[in-house]
């Protein structure tokens, strides 16, 4: 008797630290703090120059192809990194003074799977949580588990679990999945 309870006890303790770490209320993604990555888009002005200038995608690489300057290794930098780089590529080799502008157009999408009226890729916003990305993609099923989420984050091997709030994160590459419940 003694044996079942303390295995019951365990197993107890096992559920219900399942729910995983409390994720952190959404914070704006501002375009100061974001690093660039796959599936990006950002558009580049460079004064005087109109054929240097226009909307670019961050290849699966992690570069975008630039006219004259040909391939950008961008992955990992946030905005005014790539764009004091791109000024001091042109300063170096093309123009004296360059004079560029940069901003993200596009943050790469999220997906969600699991539980979910329609699983899928979806465009992300600034501000997004799981709620309005499950929302998105129509609504939890009879079956979901509405108290976990599980979220790999794209610079993360695997996922993770959290306790499900409203305010739960969500960035840009996220893989949300939702779970089924137990009972």
């Amino acid at each position: 008797m003694t044996m079942r309870l303390a295995a019951s006890l365990l197993l107890l303790m096992s559920v219900t630290g399942c729910a995983g770490k409390v994720l952190p209320p959404a914070p704006l993604v501002s375009q100061s703090s974001y690093y660039l990555g796959r599936g990006d888009r950002i558009k580049v002005a460079v004064y005087g120059q109109p054929a240097l200038t226009g909307e670019f995608a961050v290849s699966g690489n992690g570069d975008v192809s630039l006219p004259l300057v040909g391939t950008m290794e961008v992955q990992g930098l946030t905005i005014a990194q790539f764009r004091s780089e791109l000024e001091a590529v042109l300063a170096r080799d093309y123009f004296r003074n360059p004079q560029v502008s940069a901003e993200i157009v596009n943050f790469r999408p999220v997906y969600v799977l699991g539980e979910v009226g329609a699983p899928g890729e979806f465009r992300f916003e600034e501000g997004m949580t799981v709620y309005s990305l499950v929302a998105r993609a129509g609504g939890f099923s009879y079956r979901a588990d509405k108290k976990r989420v599980y979220i790999r984050r794209d610079t993360e091997p695997s996922e993770v679990g959290y306790a499900l709030e409203s305010g739960s994160a969500v960035q840009p590459g996220d893989t949300v999945r939702i779970g089924e419940r137990i009972f």
